[in-house]
C-alpha cells in the first residue's frame, strides 16, 4: 500500500532534489498577491480591500528591468479582481512573469467553515473542503490569467496531511509553503522549525517538489539555532539581545522586518551552507503605503524599492542568477 505523501514529511538524504550542473545557483521571487486587511484585528470574510492592486505594474516594471521573472501567489479576491489580470496577463503570456496559487481559506470559496485562527490554515480544513477551496481558486486563477498555475503557497504556510495529495491531484510541480525554522503549532499551525532549507521532492512519482522559504541562521551560534531558537521564547527578549551582541539571528530572504545588511548576511550563509535554491518573499499589500506594518509611507516605500535593488545586486556577486517555476522543473533530475 502507498502511503500520502505529506508535505509535513521530514525528508531524507535520498529526497533532496539533485538539479542539472548547468542550474548553479538561483533564486526566485514570490509574491503573496493577497488582499489588504489589518493583521492586527480577528480575520474575517469581508473587511479587507484590493487597492494596492494596481501597483503591481510598476513593480512588474521594476523587476523585468532587472531580467527578474517575478512568481506572483495569487488568492482569490486578488484573482477574482479584474485589475489584477489587467496589469499582469500580457506579462504572464510572455514568460516576463508566473502565476501561482495563494489559499486564504476565510475569503475562498465555498464557505462552508467558521472563520477562526484553527481553520485559517487550509490543511487544518476537512480534506474535501480543503480541496473544494483550492480548486475553486486554481480554475479562477486560469480563467483570469489564461494559465493553469503550477506552484503553490498555502496562506499562512498552513499545509496539512492532505495538502500534498490535492497538489498532485491538480497538475502542481512546486509547493512552496515550508517556512523552514519557523513554528506555527502554538495557534494551530505547522512546526517546520526542523525541516531542512534544500529543496526536496515531496512526492516524486507525481513530480511535486518543495521549494521552502529560505530563512537562515547567522552568528556564531548559527549552528545551534535550530535548537536554541525555539527554546529562548521562554527568556523575555533573548532573542533580541543575542541578535544585537552577533551571536545568532533568524535572517528571512524577505524586505519584511529585515534590513539590508540583515539579508546580505543571510545569502552570504546560505551560499556558505551550498543552498541550491534561495526562495525570497514579500507580500503585496507592502507595494502601497499604509498596508502592513512595513511600508508606512512613501520614504519607506522608496528603501523597500532599494532593499530589492541592493539584495540583487548582492545576489550577482556570487553569481546567483534568478530562476522561475519552468526552469526548477526542467532543471531537476527525476
Amino acid at each position: 500500500m502507498v502511503t500520502p505523501a505529506e508535505v509535513l514529511r521530514m525528508p531524507g538524504d535520498a529526497d533532496f532534489v539533485r538539479f542539472a550542473p548547468s542550474f548553479g545557483t538561483r533564486f526566485i521571487l514570490t509574491i503573496d498577491t493577497e488582499e489588504e486587511f489589518d493583521w492586527s484585528k480577528p480575520l474575517d470574510r469581508t473587511s479587507h480591500g484590493l487597492d494596492h492592486v494596481p501597483r503591481l505594474a510598476k513593480f512588474q516594471q521594476f523587476c523585468e528591468g532587472l531580467g527578474v521573472v517575478p512568481i506572483y501567489l495569487v488568492d482569490y479576491p486578488v484573482a477574482s479582481d479584474p485589475r489584477a489580470a489587467e496589469v499582469l496577463a500580457d506579462a504572464v503570456a510572455h514568460g516576463r512573469a508566473e502565476i501561482g496559487v495563494q489559499l486564504h481559506p476565510w475569503v475562498n470559496p465555498p464557505h462552508h467553515e467558521d472563520v477562526t485562527v484553527h481553520n485559517s490554515f487550509a490543511g487544518n480544513l476537512p480534506p474535501d473542503l480543503e480541496r473544494a477551496k483550492f480548486r475553486k481558486l486554481r480554475d479562477t486563477i486560469e480563467h483570469a490569467f489564461g494559465v493553469g498555475p503550477a506552484i503553490y503557497r498555502a496562506g499562512r504556510y498552513g499545509v496539512g496531511a492532505n495538502t500534498a495529495g490535492i497538489l498532485s491531484e491538480c497538475g502542481i510541480a512546486i509547493d512552496t509553503s515550508v517556512r523552514a525554522n519557523f513554528d506555527y503549532s502554538s495557534s494551530g499551525g505547522p512546526d517546520f522549525h526542523l525541516h531542512p532549507l534544500r529543496p526536496w521532492w515531496i512526492d516524486k512519482r507525481n513530480g511535486l517538489i518543495e521549494a521552502p522559504l529560505t530563512t537562515v541562521f547567522s552568528g556564531p551560534l548559527k549552528r545551534f539555532g535550530k535548537h536554541i531558537y525555539p527554546l529562548m521564547w521562554r527568556v523575555p527578549r533573548m532573542r533580541g539581545v543575542l541578535a544585537k551582541l552577533g551571536l545568532l539571528e533568524r535572517i528571512s530572504l524577505t524586505p519584511e522586518g529585515i534590513t539590508l545588511d540583515e539579508a546580505k548576511r543571510g545569502i552570504d550563509v546560505a551560499v556558505d551552507l551550498g543552498l541550491p535554491l534561495l526562495v525570497l518573499s514579500f507580500h503585496s499589500p507592502s507595494l502601497s503605503p499604509g498596508h502592513t506594518p512595513y511600508v508606512r509611507n512613501d520614504e519607506d516605500l522608496d528603501l523597500f524599492y532599494d532593499w530589492w535593488r541592493g539584495v540583487f545586486a548582492h545576489l550577482e556577486t556570487h553569481g546567483i542568477k534568478p530562476a522561475c517555476v519552468r526552469d526548477i522543473i526542467e532543471a531537476a533530475e527525476v
